[in-house]
């Protein structure tokens, strides 16, 4: 198990909103990264295809023994971010009879994350909701800042609303079954915050672009944690 010592933690500063951002190698391996921000026992994992075979079952280990777990496992991919596919959502919610304290938790990339979020936002008028990010884009943009929705016909992500998580927790670990494209997008998203806020920053990537094309741990925590520093909210 990882300890604390090798986890970095910030805050997204929003008065009663705020909430932590933790990152680092092994983060969900350990319940104490998740057990402050759960305030329910009933916890709902949504996660797709493409995660759940990898990371479902360990995350469900980690988190079994403090909460009654449900999981919903939908399709990979942009083309089902759709209120359609939402729906299997509130469908497990209200087959599980889950009530208004529950808590949702999204395990996978930027489009698990905005429908998980969504939902959350949705469910009996809001309920509670925690990041695990699995995905470098999705760390380091649309896990933190609270921008859920779906996709419509007529325009992407046009149905949504703004609901900030409770935590989000960001395992490093899970980078090492990402696809060298998913890293390149997330990489570009680091540069891209880099040119605009933070030249010193920039600096610092070219003199550890080897490490983080490598996956080494501490580089993509210490590239993550400036990411999310630098994201406008």
């Amino acid at each position: 198990m990882t300890g604390a010592a090798d986890l970095r933690t910030l805050t997204v500063e929003l008065g009663d909103r705020s909430y932590p951002i933790i990152i680092g190698p092994g983060a969900i391996g350990d319940s104490a990264n998740f057990t402050p921000w759960i305030r329910s026992r009933q916890l709902l994992i949504v996660t797709n295809e493409t995660v759940a075979p990898l990371y479902l079952a360990r995350l469900t280990q980690t988190l079994e023994p403090h909460y009654r777990i449900a999981s919903v496992i939908l399709p990979d991919g942009e083309e089902y971010k759709t209120l359609d596919v939402l729906n299997r959502i509130f469908d497990k919610l209200l087959e599980e009879r889950f009530d208004r304290g529950c808590t949702l938790l999204a395990l996978g990339g930027g489009v698990v994350g905005d429908m998980t979020g969504f939902a959350a936002a949705c469910y009996q008028r809001g309920v509670d909701f925690v990041q695990v990010p699995t995905t470098l884009l999705s760390q380091v943009d649309s896990s933190v800042g609270g921008k859920t929705g779906v996709n419509h016909p007529l325009g992407k992500n046009m149905i949504g609303a703004f609901h900030q998580p409770r935590c989000v927790v960001i395992d490093t670990d899970t980078l090492d079954t990402l696809e060298d494209r998913q890293l390149s997008a997330g990489l570009a998203e680091i540069i891209k915050y880099g040119l605009i806020r933070d030249l010193d920053f920039v600096a610092w990537l070219e003199d550890h672009m080897d490490k983080l094309l490598a996956r080494e741990p501490e580089a993509l925590a210490e590239a993550i944690e400036r990411s999310c520093i630098l994201l406008p909210l």
